[in-house]
């Protein structure tokens, strides 16, 4: 069974920083990639960032580059999103999910696998 488990939200205020874990498990993790998404209410899940777990390539939007680090450790089996310098609208509840052949960072679409995710707020 795939699982994906999220950890590592929180409340932070701007400015500040957070790491986000996604552990994943069901499936043999070098052979895809793994996403970070989020949602914010009222809007539409949007990705953050992702990484290929073999290649260590990785896609960031554009609103994070240069704040959001991903990276990916093999021997856990777990991929980091290390936020720095947190923005009030980067408050969202952040997904991770299993990047398969025929998906992307970039929509959410005909995405399979995802984790229940972890709330981060971050106040001005």
């Amino acid at each position: 069974e795939v699982q994906l488990v999220e950890s590592g939200g929180g409340v932070v205020q701007a400015g500040e920083s957070l790491r986000l874990s996604c552990t994943a498990s069901g499936f043999t993790f070098d052979d895809y990639g793994i996403g970070w998404f989020r949602q914010a209410p009222g809007h539409e899940r949007e990705g953050v960032s992702c990484i290929s777990a073999s290649t260590l390539a990785s896609w960031y939007r554009d609103s994070v580059k240069g704040r959001f680090t991903i990276s990916s450790d093999g021997a856990k089996n777990t991929v980091h999103l290390q936020m720095n310098n947190l923005r009030p609208d980067d408050t969202a509840v952040y997904y991770c999910a299993r990047i398969d052949h025929g998906t992307n960072c970039r929509s959410p679409s005909n995405i399979n696998y995802w984790g229940h995710g972890t709330q981060v707020t971050v106040s001005s």
